[in-house]
């Protein structure tokens, strides 16, 4: 499975981005796409469209609960990495990730490269 973070699913609803090319590759590979319910409330708050929305609920296959066990590592993170104002969304998106053992696709890789020491891979 390869979590997405919400700036990768609103750029891969853009045909023909980089992202969106991604995700069709990984989808013809038969990758299981999921992705925490905090990135997909991120990705609710829009703007959206009733089109792009249908369109990423049909992408995302999972969408994954977020759980007290996720919240012990975001609150972690968000400790460890300087309790940076605004960042604590990321932190809980990142956990949900190591939680799950999965990638995370972001198209801001500088908001979760400094989760990688502490178990965070981001999908190439």
């Amino acid at each position: 499975m390869i979590h997405l973070d919400t700036s990768f699913l609103i750029r891969a609803l853009n045909r023909g981005s980089p992202e969106d090319r991604k995700l069709r590759l990984w989808i013809q590979e038969g990758e299981i796409l999921g992705m925490s319910a905090v990135a997909w409330a991120e990705l609710l708050c829009g703007p959206l469209s009733p089109a792009e929305k249908e369109l990423a609920a049909g992408v995302v296959e999972q969408r994954l609960d977020f759980i007290p066990g996720h919240a012990e590592i975001a609150a972690r993170l968000f400790n460890e990495s300087g309790r940076r104002r605004g960042s604590l969304i990321d932190c809980m998106i990142a956990a949900a990730a190591i939680a799950d053992g999965a990638p995370l696709a972001t198209s801001n890789d500088a908001d979760f490269r400094r989760f990688v020491d502490a178990g965070l891979t981001l999908a190439p």
